[in-house]
Formats: C-alpha cells, sequence, structure tokens
C-alpha cells in the first residue's frame, strides 16, 4: 500500500522545490527535496570542503528556524559528485533535507507549507547562493 505523498513547490532562483513524506497517516518525517544542475563560477580544487561546509550551514539553518512542528535535528543529503565539477560543465545537485516530526499536523495544511518554503527559501538564499560560487539551472542545456 503506497501511503507517501509529494507537493511540489514550484521553483526559486532556478532550483526545483518540494517537499513529502513516506507515510502521511503515521507522520514521523518530513523531507524537503532541492534538485537543480549547477556550473562552478570557477575552478577550485576545494569542492569537497565546500559541499561539506554547506551541509553545516543547512544544519545550522534548520536548528535556528525550527518551528513548533518538527525537532531541531535532522538529515542533510546533499549530492553532488565532486570529481565531476568543472568550470562551464554543469553537473546534478540533489539536496533532501529530513525533519523530525515533534507534533502531529495536516502535512497538506497551508500553514506548514508556507513554514516549509519560507525554510526552503532561506537554505538556498544562505547556504547554497550566499558564497557565489556556483550558477543555477534548471536543465542541463
Amino acid at each position: 500500500m503506497k501511503n507517501g505523498k509529494y507537493y511540489p513547490i514550484g521553483d526559486y532562483k532556478n532550483i526545483r522545490l518540494g517537499y513529502g513524506t513516506i507515510d502521511f497517516k503515521n507522520l514521523k518525517t518530513i523531507y524537503i527535496k532541492f534538485n537543480s544542475w549547477l556550473n562552478p563560477k570557477n575552478n577550485d580544487d576545494e569542492y569537497d570542503n565546500i559541499i561539506s561546509a554547506s551541509r553545516r550551514k543547512i544544519k545550522e539553518i534548520i536548528s535556528k528556524n525550527h518551528s513548533i512542528n518538527f525537532k531541531p535535528q535532522c538529515i542533510v543529503d546533499l549530492d553532488i559528485k565532486s570529481k565531476g565539477i568543472k568550470k562551464d560543465k554543469k553537473s546534478f545537485m540533489s539536496l533532501e533535507v529530513t525533519l523530525y516530526v515533534d507534533n502531529k499536523f495536516d502535512i497538506k495544511s497551508c500553514e506548514i507549507k508556507e513554514h516549509i518554503k519560507c525554510l526552503s527559501h532561506n537554505i538556498i538564499d544562505d547556504a547554497l547562493i550566499d558564497k557565489n560560487l556556483y550558477n543555477f539551472n534548471k536543465t542541463k542545456n
């Protein structure tokens, strides 16, 4: 039986957003998905360090901006193949943030959607775009 739900939020600064859960009847976690193609603005050999710093920054943003519905702990899965990143070559970025539910709520409610949308925008603005390292694109071409 399929109990998962996914709700697209739209695009923000060329990054596709959405959120969902694997079991909406027994809600324990919500995930937020970010997908985009990125193109580095310069050649840098330290992409592993940059990606690790971005993960830490995302966790920090979530712990500072959590709501009463979510626990401050989270899982951040930022998937960028650092070995293949080169200037003028687009690489796919997939980011999934898992939030643990503290209080039961309706996943479809406008309040939850707005909180997740605001949190997603903060993550993009403060952890992904703030260093001006990448150009984000909706498509590979």
